[in-house]
């Protein structure tokens, strides 16, 4: 059961977070105090001796969980070897090894070939490219809500709040957003399934024909499931409908699985349950338990860039090829795509018979282990809970509970694939205990 609210951050901790806030550039954001000593799984330990559980598997990264002890034998074995050589210049097994994975595990059938790159920002840089190189065209469309990194391509395509984008125009020209499928908060105020996927249908009626000539556009950016955005889950025939349209025009249908990818939503990568085939697909994040490390996947008919097009110096290091070769063997070996399934709709009833008492629950949403619940102060206005939303993270972490928001006002749950149904069950509880209180300081609960 939850433990009672704590004396948080410790001694220890404040007096981590004084340094940090002396050295390390204020644009990082930080919800809470933590400041980590150790962790196990989906167990973490801060300097002051405080357990807590992580539901935010640093956003999505540790796929086995904290120190899984098969990836920490092979970053240990690879480092004993070698622990750099330029992968766009020279040779080395771990990364021939991992491409040939990634290209059996991709969602594209058809041969493709691997761009290693050190996070999500850079495999989306790479794919951006790839596709004005391929197709000799200039434009891009991408979603209002959509985050794709923070480079400057990458933040081009990025809409998902103002801030990160202030003080950094111009970006690269040529990016057109539009409205994501957001059917909680229909953007076009309609109904699904009523509203025929109108939100499809106004590219080709609307942006098409008034403003963007789809005969320049190179590439469609689009997240299978919204991350920063919401954790936004699009109907059923959203994205089949989607790449119908764009292969119409000869667009390129570039999918975003960097915080989808690698098992989280119960499926290798997301757009598979979707039964749709992307032409290039961006990961990273969860590929490699920890490891930075990011892939850029594409159709060989479309990756048709010469020696010197593009390259990086890190990409592809062998360390951090060995933990996603190690990572990969733990999901496959261990059923943890399974579990990511089986403990995602364990959650997601859990939350929904929550909302039943708990007035600010709007929405409950998710594939696997990417659950996201959007608070608002009042269900039939759907007034976003941004305060609330904060509050209750906060007292999520006075509670011994990580997690994280993201959107207006959703808090997203995304624990590593290997966490077991007790686990579940005890960070609930620690949830719901922390909304009750965040709620009746609201005045929502009595």
């Amino acid at each position: 059961m939850p433990k009672p609210i704590r004396e948080l951050p410790g001694p220890l901790s404040r007096a981590w977070v004084a340094r940090d806030q002396n050295v390390i550039s204020p644009s990082c954001t930080r919800a809470y105090p933590f400041v980590m000593a150790r962790g196990r799984g989906s167990e973490v330990w801060d300097v002051d001796g405080n357990r807590f559980l992580d539901f935010n598997a640093g956003i999505a990264v540790t796929a086995t969980g904290h120190a899984h002890p098969e990836v920490v034998k092979a970053i240990q074995e690879q480092a004993e070897q070698f622990i750099h050589m330029s992968g766009t210049d020279f040779y080395y097994p771990a990364q021939i090894e991992l491409a040939e994975k990634l290209n059996e595990i991709s969602p594209i059938r058809e041969p493709t070939q691997v761009f290693f790159a050190n996070s999500g920002t850079e495999s989306v840089e790479a794919a951006f490219k790839l596709a004005r190189y391929h197709t000799g065209r200039p434009r891009m469309l991408a979603f209002i809500g959509a985050f794709h990194g923070r480079s400057m391509g990458s933040l081009s395509l990025t809409a998902s709040k103002y801030v990160q984008r202030a003080g950094f125009s111009p970006l690269v020209p040529g990016v057109t957003h539009v409205p994501y499928a957001y059917c909680y908060r229909c953007p076009f105020n309609l109904e699904y399934p009523k509203c025929d996927l109108h939100c499809v249908a106004y590219i080709e009626k609307t942006v098409f024909r008034h403003y963007v000539p789809p005969e320049d556009v190179a590439a469609i950016f689009v997240e299978p499931i919204q991350g920063e955005g919401g954790y936004v889950v699009p109907p059923p025939e959203y994205h089949a409908r989607l790449k119908e349209m764009m292969a119409k025009y000869g667009i390129l249908y570039v999918v975003d699985e960097v915080q989808t990818g690698f098992g989280r939503t119960g499926k290798w990568f997301a757009i598979e349950h979707w039964g749709v085939e992307p032409d290039i697909v961006a990961t990273a994040k969860g590929i490699a338990s920890g490891m930075p490390l990011g892939a850029m996947i594409a159709r060989k008919s479309v990756m048709t860039w010469g020696p010197g097009a593009h390259a990086n110096t890190f990409g592809g290091n062998p360390v951090c090829c060995a933990a996603a070769m190690a990572t990969i063997r733990v999901i496959e070996r261990d059923g943890l795509m399974e579990n990511a399934r089986l403990q995602g709709e364990r959650m997601m009833d859990a939350l929904r018979k929550m909302q039943s008492q708990h007035p600010s629950i709007g929405d409950v949403r998710g594939k696997g282990l990417m659950v996201g619940v959007e608070l608002v102060l009042d269900r039939e206005t759907k007034e976003p809970a941004t305060t609330l939303r904060d509050s209750v993270i906060y007292e999520c972490y006075l509670r011994g509970l990580l997690i994280l928001g993201c959107g207006v006002s959703t808090i997203r749950f995304m624990p590593a694939l290997n966490i077991s149904s007790d686990l579940v069950d005890e960070g609930l509880a620690i949830f719901e205990e922390a909304l009750t209180a965040a709620e009746r300081e609201a005045g929502l609960l009595p």
